[in-house]
């Protein structure tokens, strides 16, 4: 296990608005999962869902996805897991709702080409909520989708954030678990067709 970064300071989160950090990808991805947009911890140390409380890893670890609770300055190990991070917005903010209609759509265009792209065997939106409004499916309910983006299968996952009041950590890793379980159930090719993954 590395050494977690210093927690960032106030001066720090201040700075790290409008920042924009690397995704984590690899080829032959299983899932990629795509947040909202980064908040300001993830643009201070440069790690996704860095923020304390944020339920991401636990819910990574207890739906299976991953052997133990990987911290967010461990997400460099998840390609090797098949596993991908992006977000549907780049830019960091304080909380989501800063982000425009306008700009929420504009990063699901870009995402349909990240998707293109990278050919990752499932796309995850973490939040019914952005979903709706970057790929302008007003009905869209938590799950696999009806739409599919080429080869990749689209799911919507609820929100990982601790705002998010409607689920538990254990109702949160239910749908993460849903989405493992499917995956596994009907193996296919990897992105570069390295068989079963």
């Amino acid at each position: 296990m590395t050494t977690p970064p210093p927690r960032p300071t106030p001066a720090d989160l201040a700075a790290a608005q409008g920042r924009t950090i690397p995704d984590v990808t690899g080829p032959g991805l299983r899932v990629l999962f795509c947040g909202i947009n980064p908040g300001l911890w993830s643009g201070a140390t440069g790690h996704h869902f860095a923020r304390p409380g944020n339920r991401f890893w636990p819910a990574l670890h207890r739906s299976g996805f991953t052997p133990r609770q990987l911290a967010p300055h461990e997400q460099d190990q998840l390609p090797a897991l098949g596993l991908g991070i992006t977000n549907v917005v780049a830019r960091t903010s304080a909380k989501a709702d800063e982000l425009s209609r306008a700009e929420l759509r504009a990063g699901g265009a870009a995402l349909r080409e990240r998707v293109a792209a990278l050919r990752p065997r499932v796309l995850a939106v973490l939040g019914i909520g952005a979903y709706r409004t970057a790929f302008g499916r007003p009905k869209a309910v938590i799950g696999r989708q009806a739409e599919r983006l080429g080869d990749t299968e689209v799911w919507v996952l609820p929100n990982p954030s601790g705002l998010n009041a409607h689920y538990t950590l254990d109702a949160l890793a239910g749908e993460f678990r849903t989405l493992r379980e499917a995956v596994e159930r009907r193996p296919g090719q990897g992105a570069c067709g390295r068989g079963p993954v």
